[in-house]
């Protein structure tokens, strides 16, 4: 998966917990990815695409051609 190009945000780990009948917790590390999109902003005034995602894109850091 693709990697944020403004604020370098990309994939981070946690642990899943499941808890059995008999209340013996198991854990398996989990993968999650970004919400990222390939978008068109205007980087030094000349339309380029990029890879932004979309906490960049509502905040504002970037603005779209």
């Amino acid at each position: 998966m693709a990697k944020c190009d403004v604020c370098q945000k990309d994939t981070f780990f946690g642990r899943k917990i499941r808890i059995t009948r008999s209340q013996i917790s198991r854990r398996a590390l989990s993968q999650q990815q970004p919400n990222v999109h390939k978008v068109k902003v205007v980087v030094e005034g000349t339309p380029k695409s990029i890879n932004v995602c979309t906490r960049c894109l509502r905040s504002g850091l970037v603005k779209r051609a």
